[in-house]
């Protein structure tokens, strides 16, 4: 179940479902009873920053940018604009300028979260990205400067667009987005449930000092009037 009902709101949740037995990256979980007369069990959570739905933060890039305890809670929360290209930008190619504005218009505000999307979908993160199965669309230089420019907090990434393609790509777009403490939302899941393209958005990660990016539960609210379109 990712959708919920809450009175007159939909509440849509956006996170990849974690199990230790089957992750590829660094997920173990160590459950213990601290031994008392009553049962108290513990875990201890091995896991890496990079994990699941995660957010990447300034000190990911950079070790004079902040952690995520360093950001405002309001970094992780706000207004969001889902944008799916579907098959309007072709496959493999990268999101221009022209595409976002073409896309955005009359619906982007400044500070939103912008999640951009499309129909080439492949898992992120696998053997199989950037192979020739892998027709993602792509960002870079251009489509950073663009969300530098419209004073956006957030670019999240569906399954149809990669941020991994190339050293050349990945570089610049963490560079000059970073640089503005704009963070990055990675492996979102369930956005074709979405009914709006306008909601509320929240996925804050827990407040450590010098953690560069958090596993974080990311979720949609469907039907707030002051986030809506």
């Amino acid at each position: 179940m990712c959708v919920y009902k809450m009175g007159n709101l939909r509440v849509v949740d956006l996170t990849k479902e974690l199990d230790p037995k089957t992750e590829s990256r660094r997920c173990h979980m160590y459950r213990f009873n601290t031994g008392g007369p009553i049962p108290d069990f513990h875990t201890i959570m091995d896991l890496t920053s990079h994990l699941g739905t995660h957010c990447e933060c300034p000190y990911h890039h950079d070790d004079n940018w902040p952690s995520v305890a360093e950001l405002p809670l309001t970094t992780f929360m706000g207004r969001a604009l889902y944008v799916d290209f579907k098959e309007e930008v072709a496959p493999g190619t990268h999101i221009t300028a022209a595409d976002l504005d073409k896309a955005t218009a009359g619906k982007l505000m400044e500070g939103d979260i912008v999640i951009i999307d499309s129909s080439y979908k492949i898992p992120p993160f696998t053997p199989a990205t950037n192979t020739e199965a892998d027709k993602r669309l792509l960002v870079g230089k251009e489509s950073a400067e663009w969300f530098r420019d419209h004073k956006v907090k957030c670019v999240g990434f569906g399954d149809g667009v990669s941020i991994e393609n190339c050293n050349e790509d990945v570089k610049p777009f963490h560079d000059i987005l970073m640089a503005e403490n704009i963070v990055f939302l990675e492996v979102l899941k369930n956005l074709e449930k979405l009914e709006q393209d306008v909601f509320f958005m929240s996925y804050a990660p827990l407040p450590i000092l010098g953690l560069d990016s958090c596993p974080i539960r990311a979720y949609a609210i469907e039907g707030l009037a002051d986030f809506s379109n």
